[in-house]
């Protein structure tokens, strides 16, 4: 009997006071050729964040900051993501980071910054090396 893999889930958002979404919505569709499921959404609270995760049980969160917050919401995304048990999901964060927030966005617990203009193919590759197998 053979089990069946499933997609990689990915969650990716943004804040509602972020109208910058075009690189959003091109990794969106990158990681989705790349064959993972792509739920995409914009949050008012990071506890939104942290729900949605939880509610379509996915195995990364992709969050995307064009100028600000970054530092002010990744650390409650990642708190709520904890609180409820999903230890195992990935953070990333991406969009227009400062080099210099990068280490504590890092030691916060964020897996990865991919910083504007980063390639959609390294984005998928580093997601598929990192999430475990889906299976079921």
């Amino acid at each position: 009997m053979s089990t069946k893999r499933k997609p990689i889930r990915v969650l990716l958002s943004r804040s509602h006071l972020d109208s910058h979404q075009r690189g959003l919505i091109t990794v969106a569709a990158a990681l989705r050729d790349a064959g993972m499921e792509v739920i995409y959404t914009k949050f008012y609270y990071p506890e939104e964040v942290t729900q949605t995760a939880m509610e379509e049980d996915v195995d990364v969160v992709g969050l995307s900051f064009l100028a600000w917050g970054q530092m002010e919401y990744t650390p409650r995304v990642i708190k709520g993501l904890r609180e409820k048990g999903l230890n195992d999901v990935m953070v990333l964060v991406g969009g227009v980071i400062l080099d210099s927030q990068i280490p504590e966005l890092l030691k916060m617990g964020v897996s990865r910054v991919f910083g504007a203009g980063s390639s959609t193919r390294e984005i998928a590759e580093y997601i598929r090396a990192h999430v475990g197998e889906r299976v079921g």
